[in-house]
């Protein structure tokens, strides 16, 4: 079972404190064993208190972080000098030097200026909440920060925007770790999506539309329904009824990429869906999830994920014949 510590910090947060144990705690295999381990401790093993009117009892200490094989840090509303400096008190550092070589990192929201203080961001990407990603930057010019996105994966080492975005992060990493239908049957479970389209550009306060217009969403549901179809820019225009130029920048403004970057990722999602529940050739899954041909969905699956098709299979679906390439 893997082993997941959560790290309570003084003015932690409490919803998303709670989110890895949901959201872990809910992933079972066909037996309906958990697979996760979730437990959560503070740097002293007493009780923390919360940015909201209340304290936490929290029985275990960071010694616990030594034993684990992913360390989650939610956001604190009361970082002090670690957001103001980019210095780790005393206990807290010796914490992080404890933590194994090899474990995996996990924060969320402002959670990253723990591990940018720890310097284990220096040359890698990671995200943090919209409103913090500037000043972010600017403390630790060595790391590579992305406001606009939900999540980050790099490896060993994963980051995620403010509040929901740690429940978009910890869905990912039960799909990285299980596969799909897990993911999902998580997400079912806890009545969220299973994914969610595009990144924090959404989220960011921009000057009200004009009342004129009209969203893409009724568009991006019509396309997914034809994903084996060779739906092009024009089409989606033609469909919300508006100009192609129009209809980019409303897509952008809306989701937070371009539609031709959205639907490559929408046709992945659903190639992976199939490597994992079927034993279809991969030519015919590419042709399902409308990647065209095998070439073509080895080529994007190894931009994604870094691994072919065959690759993905064996780890998700490892009864399966090997077809594919």
């Amino acid at each position: 079972m893997h082993r997941v510590g959560v790290l309570a910090l003084e003015g932690v947060f409490a919803f998303e404190l709670g989110i890895p144990a949901r959201i872990f705690g809910a992933a079972r295999d066909g037996a309906g064993n958990p697979l996760y381990s979730v437990t959560t401790c503070s740097l002293d093993g007493g009780p923390v208190r919360t940015e909201a009117d209340y304290r936490l009892t929290v029985p275990h200490d960071a010694s616990l972080l030594a034993a684990v094989d992913t360390v989650v840090i939610p956001p604190s509303h009361a970082l002090g000098p670690i957001r103001d400096e980019g210095r780790l008190p005393g206990p807290l550092r010796e914490a992080l030097a404890a933590v194994r070589p090899g474990t995996r990192m996990v924060a969320i929201c402002t959670g990253t200026y723990v591990l940018a203080a720890a310097g284990l961001l220096d040359g890698r990407p990671a995200t943090t909440h919209w409103r913090e990603a500037d000043r972010l930057q600017r403390m630790f010019t060595t790391a590579r920060i992305d406001p606009g996105v939900l999540f980050v994966d790099d490896g060993d080492l994963l980051t995620s925007a403010g509040v929901a975005a740690g429940v978009d992060l910890c869905l990912h990493i039960v799909r990285r770790d299980h596969g799909s239908e897990t993911a999902n049957e998580v997400a079912r479970s806890c009545v969220v999506p299973p994914w969610r389209d595009g990144g924090q550009a959404q989220y960011i306060r921009r000057p009200v539309p004009d009342p004129a217009g009209s969203g893409t969403a009724p568009t991006r549901a019509w396309v997914l329904e034809r994903l084996a179809d060779p739906v092009t820019l024009a089409d989606m225009a033609a469909h919300a009824h508006v100009s192609v130029r129009t209809f980019t920048r409303r897509f952008r403004d809306e989701v937070g990429t371009s539609p031709g970057q959205w639907l490559v990722r929408q046709r992945v999602d659903l190639a992976r869906h199939l490597l994992e529940t079927t034993d279809w050739p991969v030519d015919r899954v590419a042709e399902r999830a409308g990647l065209g041909t095998g070439v073509s969905l080895r080529r994007h699956l190894h931009a994604a994920l870094g691994v072919t098709p065959l690759a993905y299979r064996r780890t998700f679906r490892p009864t399966s014949p090997s077809t594919g390439f």
